[in-house]
């Protein structure tokens, strides 16, 4: 619910993440350890601030679930921090969980360019962001996030005003509950975190808060999609030496098989550690576990419950 706005009040309140810090209108005076200790206890309240809004985050992931299971993909659009935010949680998903680069992708105003510099004046173009998403191949079945401090940058309402359009599910991050993207999106989550230690700095408690949340809502997602053991990380992709050894080393552990035995058997299934997994539990070939694995969507949990029955 949007707060009250009595008689007499602006049309437009100003968001709290443009308000002046109280604690901090003297910081230009203050010595280094008391302005680090004044950020520091600011930050220590971004946690508490997201707890607050849980129950927004488990829809967002419930309604980003039901269309990546229909065959969507997870859309991140923002600007700025906002917008660099959602292009890192969407391209660490990759090597996390195993999935295509197409499933989790991050679109952000300004481009490639806007991930190394300040492209400040795309953040400006409402109809641009419809272009770019367009340009992804959105359709109805995938689910759009925008990330906005604010919650009223116009790229980002833009890109949501467009996705809801053509049917696509919407969620929107912000940490201002009283704004256009939270009145437009299926699903708002809005940790309130006040105003920052440098007002309008939203890159600082704002950026941390949209960090924590967008790390839960897609390693949530990828666990409720069955590409997680456990809590290990059964569908990685071994694309280098360390994730090779971390591979491995699960098989090890969740096999109770030594090292040497985990890396023939991991070598065996092709470099896929779910079906190195079933090959050792089972006893199976790589083709049969292949196939096992394949008709249970994926899920290494869901074809060892199954094969247990």
């Amino acid at each position: 619910m949007l707060p009250h706005r009595g008689p007499g009040s602006k049309s437009k309140m100003k968001p709290v993440t443009e308000e002046s810090n109280p604690k901090a209108k003297d910081i230009d005076r203050r010595s280094t350890i008391e302005i680090v200790r004044l950020i520091n206890e600011e930050d220590k309240t971004v946690a508490d601030a997201v707890s607050l809004v849980l129950d927004s985050v488990a829809a967002g992931v419930d309604l980003i679930v039901e269309r990546l299971k229909s065959g969507g993909q997870l859309i991140y659009v923002g600007t700025g921090t906002s917008g660099r935010l959602g292009v890192l949680d969407a391209s660490e998903c990759r090597p996390t969980f195993g999935v295509s680069a197409d499933l989790v992708r991050g679109v952000i105003a300004g481009g490639y360019d806007a991930l190394h510099r300040s492209v400040e004046a795309a953040e400006d173009d409402p109809e641009q962001a419809a272009r770019d998403l367009q340009s992804f191949g959105i359709s109805s079945r995938d689910a759009v996030v925008g990330i906005s401090a604010s919650g009223n940058t116009p790229y980002t309402f833009g890109a949501l005003e467009f996705a809801k359009k053509i049917g696509a599910a919407t969620v929107v991050v912000s940490c201002n509950p009283d704004s256009r993207m939270a009145r437009v999106a299926e699903v708002s989550i809005s940790p309130v975190v006040g105003p920052e230690v440098i007002a309008g700095s939203s890159r600082m408690k704002a950026g941390t808060a949209q960090k924590m949340i967008l790390n839960t809502l897609s390693t949530a997602t990828m666990i409720r999609l069955g590409l997680v053991y456990g809590n290990r990380m059964s569908n990685l992709r071994a694309t280098n030496e360390k994730l090779r050894r971390r591979a491995c080393a699960i098989l090890s552990e969740e096999a109770g098989i030594n090292d040497e035995e985990a890396l023939r058997m991991f070598d065996a299934s092709r470099g896929d550690l779910r079906v190195a997994l079933l090959m050792v539990r089972s006893g199976m070939s790589r083709d049969e576990a292949e196939r096992v694995l394949d008709s249970y969507g994926g899920s290494l949990r869901r074809a060892l419950d199954g094969l247990s029955q």
